[in-house]
């Protein structure tokens, strides 16, 4: 396996292991939105994100792109499908940015980047409503790429989130799953954010890379929890 393709080093060996298993389980708890993604599932939609920004986009490894969503299941695919492309992952709105992917509240700031594709986060797939003219609707567009990725090279020793190479995410991410005594056979519960690299990699990254499987809840009702964690079978809990 090699470890210079961020999502492969982490995608790999869950599905190798077990591609059917559910490995992102969403809960939106305001809404009563529940969706699961398989592995591979996963693996489909961030291959599908990694074709829209290469064909559409133009980008090639090395491209830098802000992400500024919150933590959600079409979050993790567009990630993994930024990673798949080579680009670095910045959680912040950089001046210097190629691309930035957000939600409509976003918008304003991003404005003055290039290449702007927004998420609307319906569970049906919707499009965002209103777009500025100029921007790319996320749920549109992607649809209708490829739900198979095949990378370009990408050199070793690049950025890959926040000016931190792939085996230094990597590195962290498996300590992370150490020191949190994540196992392949957990299911953890999370209500974190995902808005800066230290939550990133303990609520997200550090399951996969421990090929774990993650339950994250927004907006979480606490008088579900106790019930959500015997119906999801989880092991571990995250705190918010």
């Amino acid at each position: 396996m090699s470890e210079t393709n961020l999502t492969a080093a982490l995608l790999d060996p869950i599905l190798q292991r077990d591609p059917a298993r559910p490995r992102v389980t969403y809960y939106d708890d305001a809404s009563g939105e529940r969706i699961e993604l398989s592995a591979l599932t996963l693996a489909n939609w961030a291959a599908k994100t990694a074709n829209l920004l290469r064909d559409e986009f133009g980008l090639l490894p090395g491209a830098r792109v802000s992400v500024l969503l919150p933590a959600h299941w079409q979050s993790a695919a567009v990630l993994l499908g930024c990673w798949w492309t080579g680009a670095e992952v910045l959680l912040t709105a950089a001046d210097d940015a190629d691309l930035a992917l957000v939600t409509a509240e976003g918008l304003d700031e991003v404005a003055d980047l290039p290449e702007v594709a927004v998420l609307s986060l319906d569970a049906f797939g919707r499009p965002a409503d209103n777009l500025p003219v100029g921007v790319t609707d996320y749920a549109t567009s992607v649809r209708v790429h490829g739900d198979q990725f095949r990378p370009d090279a990408a050199a070793a020793g690049a950025p890959a989130l926040d000016g931190l190479t792939v085996a230094e995410v990597l590195a962290d991410a498996r300590e992370s799953a150490a020191a949190q005594g994540f196992s392949a056979d957990d299911r953890v519960l999370s209500t974190t954010g995902w808005s800066n690299t230290r939550e990133l990699t303990d609520g997200l990254l550090a399951v996969l890379a421990a090929g774990a499987s993650l339950v994250q809840v927004a907006n979480p009702d606490e008088q579900r929890s106790e019930r959500r964690v015997a119906s999801e079978k989880v092991t571990r809990v995250r705190a918010g």
